[in-house]
């Protein structure tokens, strides 16, 4: 029996990249139809009667990191709230911006500093570190790159009415910083990250839990084993989602977005928070993981050009038409300001780089520190190793 030749072979991969990104721009299609008919958020109108604990892990001088934090303290919540802003080391250079914020406002800010390390997640340590001070039944958990309305405790918090909700988390949109690789960062939440969640919980192809916002009780917390159960997670967020449902709760998703402040200032930067990502992403579910790649038309279309197909580039105009008609439906469906579209081609192209690249390697870049990513999603610090 002849072997195949090396044009049969470079025939049958573009002819099988052309039906992958076929399939890639019907599955944009299909998202961004049903990022169109997502029902409208009913905000609440519920007066809420339960204090509550916002918890603030916190690491760094991260830029415009005060107005984020103030947004959570100026809430349309008539119940006390209080705020705790926790950090690891004595030095840290976000206190300024929690000292800024406690002169300048009336609600009550506590600033918790412990150095205790519960496993390899220093985000987890922070937590739980803080939970200690905590002194409400209701826990906000949000990471420090979140931004939020002034209707937002009120709609979380509502949600948890419900005696088969465990735990809430939101939806986000990114906000870019200035300079280019914020927009660049920004861009992918919105036209890749956000429309592929709200289809994946449309079709119930996905159970998310997300750091933007985790609201739970401390009573169901405490049932799941704490913030110390998570201690050695990458995907820490999820993981407490997964608990919580194993427990025999819901974890309710509102449909409206809040802000992911990006601040990548670098090429650098930016590889190394979405090569994270994207491997955090993988050590959940590596299937499914890999059948994402259909999401990457315009650049498998381009795949096929090189492998001497016949129809290449109509098909990558094409997928960029997709995209950009699905980033306009994010737009108009969450009133999200206009995107860059003319960075779409290339940014594609990049968000193609990084999932082909998460497949080559464990390593991640988390806040300064390196890790190994192991089987069973699990950080094993590795500061000798970069990523």
């Amino acid at each position: 029996m002849d072997l195949p030749t090396e044009t049969s072979l470079l025939y049958a991969a573009s002819h099988f990249c052309d039906l992958l990104a076929a399939l890639g721009c019907l599955y944009l299609l299909v998202a961004a139809a049903t990022v169109l008919r997502l029902p409208e958020h009913r905000r609440s109108q519920c007066k809420p009667n339960a204090p509550i604990t916002i918890l603030k892990p916190l690491q760094g001088a991260e830029p415009n990191l005060a107005p984020r934090l103030r947004s959570f303290c100026e809430q349309e919540f008539e119940a006390p709230v209080e705020m705790i802003c926790g950090m690891l080391n004595r030095s840290d250079a976000a206190i300024r911006a929690v000292d800024e914020i406690a002169r300048s406002t009336a609600s009550s800010i506590e600033l918790k500093i412990d150095a205790r390390e519960r496993g390899s997640n220093r985000k987890i340590s922070n937590l739980a570190n803080m939970q200690i001070s905590a002194h409400n039944e209701i826990i906000v958990i949000a990471d420090s790159d979140i931004e939020v309305g002034p209707g937002y405790l009120r709609d979380v918090v509502a949600e948890l009415d419900d005696p088969d909700i465990g735990a809430v988390t939101c939806l986000y949109h990114g906000v870019a910083a200035s300079g280019v690789w914020s927009r660049f960062a920004a861009l992918a939440m919105n036209a890749h990250f956000l429309p592929t969640v709200v289809l994946a919980l449309s079709f119930g192809l996905a159970q998310p839990c997300f750091g933007s916002t985790i609201a739970i009780r401390r009573s169901i917390l405490a049932r799941i084993g704490g913030f110390e159960a998570f201690a050695d997670y990458l995907a820490d967020d999820y993981a407490i989602g997964e608990a919580v449902r194993l427990a025999g709760y819901d974890v309710a998703i509102p449909n409206f977005t809040i802000g992911h402040f990006c601040f990548d200032d670098s090429l650098a930067t930016l590889f190394r928070h979405e090569l994270r990502t994207a491997r955090t992403i993988k050590s959940i579910d590596s299937l499914g993981y890999c059948g994402t790649v259909i999401t990457h038309p315009f650049a498998l279309a381009l795949l096929a050009a090189l492998a001497g197909g016949n129809n290449p580039l109509w098909l990558a105009a094409v997928a960029l038409a997709c995209r950009a008609l699905l980033c306009r439906s994010v737009e108009y469906r969450f009133r999200l300001p206009r995107q860059p579209y003319e960075l779409i081609p290339i940014r594609d192209l990049f968000s193609f780089a990084i999932f082909v690249l998460s497949f080559f390697g464990r390593n991640v870049s988390w806040r300064g520190y390196s890790y190994r990513v192991g089987s069973n999603g699990r950080l094993v610090p590795d500061r000798n190793v970069a990523p």
